[in-house]
């Protein structure tokens, strides 16, 4: 397997679809830099930088359907982007994934043939 250094895929190995979007990359031949958000957040800014690659708003990659949205009773409040960029630098489990970056693009691996667009 080739090593790529310029793929690089925010990881979370209990999620199917990043799972999925994992394997998709290795079975094409790539060995990606793996991040687990999880274990290591991005701030504010990397997660500004990833929107902007991807060409999102902060509510476009904000899982709602997480028990920690529902414990925050946020639901329905009109949150500003910086607000929910906040929120999820916090809670990092709100952040949609798998997310893959290739240079100055990004898919999000919803579903995870998203990620040949990159290739």
């Amino acid at each position: 397997m080739k090593r790529t250094a310029d793929i690089t895929i925010y990881h979370n190995p209990r999620c199917s679809k990043s799972r999925a979007t994992l394997r998709l990359l290795h079975e094409q031949g790539i060995s990606p830099r793996v991040i687990e958000y999880l274990k290591t957040p991005p701030d504010a800014a990397t997660l500004r930088h990833l929107l902007e690659l991807l060409g999102m708003k902060p509510h476009d990659l904000l899982r709602t359907n997480e028990d920690v949205y529902r414990e925050l009773d946020v639901a329905g409040k009109d949150l500003s982007d910086v607000e929910i960029i906040q929120l999820m630098t916090k809670h990092p489990i709100l952040v949609e994934r798998p997310i893959v970056v290739k240079a100055d693009r990004a898919v999000l691996g919803r579903p995870p043939e998203n990620v040949l667009a990159l290739l």
